[in-house]
């Protein structure tokens, strides 16, 4: 479905982005923790990601915030979304 993947390669792209900005400057001191992070900079952290996710969405609102893992590159290969 196009629609899907299209949706699929925005919500990584996204990702990347946000995590670049700031995921990144975070891996010194949190690597193998879960970050969410808005569009805006705001960023929680988390040790178990469904607890994380479920704080994100109250704090930021559902689908308005990249959830990633800090110090693991964003793949898109399992997607195949390159």
């Amino acid at each position: 479905m196009a629609t899907q993947h299209a949706w699929m390669k925005r919500t990584l792209e996204r990702q990347q982005r946000l995590y670049e900005l700031y995921g990144k400057p975070l891996e010194s001191k949190n690597t193998g923790k879960f970050a969410a992070i808005s569009e805006d900079g705001n960023v929680l952290l988390g040790n178990v990601e469904g607890d994380l996710f479920q704080r994100a969405v109250r704090e930021f609102g559902r689908d308005r915030f990249a959830l990633v893992k800090i110090g693991h590159e964003v793949m898109d290969t399992w997607l195949h979304l390159s």
